[in-house]
């Protein structure tokens, strides 16, 4: 189980609490950062930042609490009336966040705006209205095995290749281990995240840009999930379950796969658990009309409209996500891409560039992962028909079909 981090100042002595420092008490204002508990390596770099935050402006103190069920304690806050001062906010739950009325409005508030990553601010404004600074991001990827392209003698991926590039790769690269395991080209779980890359390159949309209307039965749409699902029927890709894999990191860090489209999180997990991997990254296909599409799944630090320390919460937040507390960030080198932009060749360096720059090149042109309030039926009646359709038992069109009426549903509620 997680573990909650607590940083607390205390009066005249300085000790360790749970791992976190402990600094000298202060009078001042005090506020509490909640969050939820990361890889040991990003918990010890968000510590490291507050520590230099509070080191800096001597009247705060910042309380921080990483807890392990992050949604459940959230809301049981803010309805008992004591919410945090500063909070995760996941850009998928922001339309939640804000139509609650308990986010407060970053317009005027955030600093260096310049500094950080259009797509990433476009993802924490919602209703024409910026709530929060990013904290850091993910970049959906292309994830490639180095002995499986050399042993087949193809190419690796890089920023000209298209579908076409990729299912011809796919085809060739899929077979058996040694011992007789399937192993497929590339891995393509059932869930709308890693279609929907292929759904923007061809042009299309799951909704219109104010929301109002549902796009999502269109040509476009037909034409990436003929290409996407036509590749599992086929034989050269598959989900997880395929390979005998929970997801696809771990299909392609034991050797039954030859791609993956994952995001930053997977650095980490590879050479932790996988050192001697050889394995490289690039940007997703493009089209073979040039259209170029990504994910960016990211998490702002949301300041809470019921607030006694507004002002300085804001000013905890635009240290965190700014150039100074980012370099902090970016200096560590684990797989998250920090906020700000001025940061970028520190993690670059950090993490190495044939496997960080196609994350940056991404952020680019990555869309957002942010529906309306209550998607997530959309998200469950097309993931579901997505398996059938590998499976052969829907069509193409009953998945785009389906998914699309259940849209219309939710937006006339």
């Amino acid at each position: 189980m997680r573990k909650a981090h607590l940083l607390t100042l205390v009066v005249l002595a300085a000790l360790l609490v749970s791992g976190a420092s402990a600094t000298l008490a202060r009078q001042g204002a005090e506020i509490t950062l909640m969050g939820w508990s990361s890889s040991t390596e990003e918990n010890d770099a968000l510590m490291a930042q507050v520590d230099a935050f509070m080191a800096a402006n001597p009247d705060i103190t910042v309380n921080v609490n990483l807890v392990p069920s992050f949604d459940e304690t959230i809301q049981a806050a803010f309805a008992s009336g004591d919410p945090p001062n500063v909070f995760y906010v996941d850009s998928s739950k922001l339309p939640d966040w804000a139509d609650a009325g308990v986010l407060a409005s970053g317009e005027g508030m955030i600093e260096n705006l310049d500094d950080h990553y259009p797509s990433l601010l476009e993802a924490f404004t919602y209703n024409d209205t910026l709530y929060c600074p990013p904290k850091d991001s993910s970049i959906m990827a292309l994830q490639y095995n180095k002995a499986m392209f050399d042993a087949a003698g193809i190419a690796y991926p890089d920023d000209t290749w298209t579908w076409d590039d990729l299912r011809a790769a796919a085809e060739a690269l899929t077979g058996e281990t040694a011992d007789g395991q399937k192993v497929l080209g590339l891995v393509t779980p059932p869930n709308i995240e890693r279609w929907l890359p292929f759904l923007y390159q061809a042009g299309g949309s799951v909704l219109s840009e104010d929301w109002t209307e549902v796009t999502l039965d269109s040509d476009e749409a037909r034409e990436a999930l003929d290409f996407y699902v036509g590749m599992v029927v086929d034989g050269f890709a598959g989900p997880p379950s395929m390979v005998d894999a929970g997801w696809g990191g771990e299909a392609f860090a034991q050797g039954r796969v030859a791609m993956a489209m994952e995001g930053n999180w997977v650095i980490s997990y590879l050479r932790e658990q996988f050192p001697d991997l050889e394995w490289g990254n690039a940007v997703l296909p493009m089209h073979p009309d040039g259209g170029r599409a990504s994910m960016v799944f990211t998490v702002c630090y949301g300041v809470a409209a019921d607030n006694d320390n507004p002002d300085e919460s804001w000013q905890l937040v635009n240290f965190l996500t700014g150039p100074d507390g980012s370099a902090m960030v970016a200096q560590e080198g684990f797989g998250v891409i920090p906020p700000a932009m001025s940061a970028a060749e520190t993690w670059l360096e950090a993490i190495g560039p044939e496997i960080g720059q196609a994350f940056l090149d991404g952020a680019e042109y990555a869309h957002k992962w942010q529906f309306p309030v209550g998607f997530q039926e959309v998200f469950d009646t097309f993931n579901a028909d997505l398996q059938l359709a590998f499976d052969e038992q829907v069509l193409v069109e009953d998945v785009i079909i389906n998914a699309a009426g259940v849209a219309e549903e939710v937006l006339a509620r």
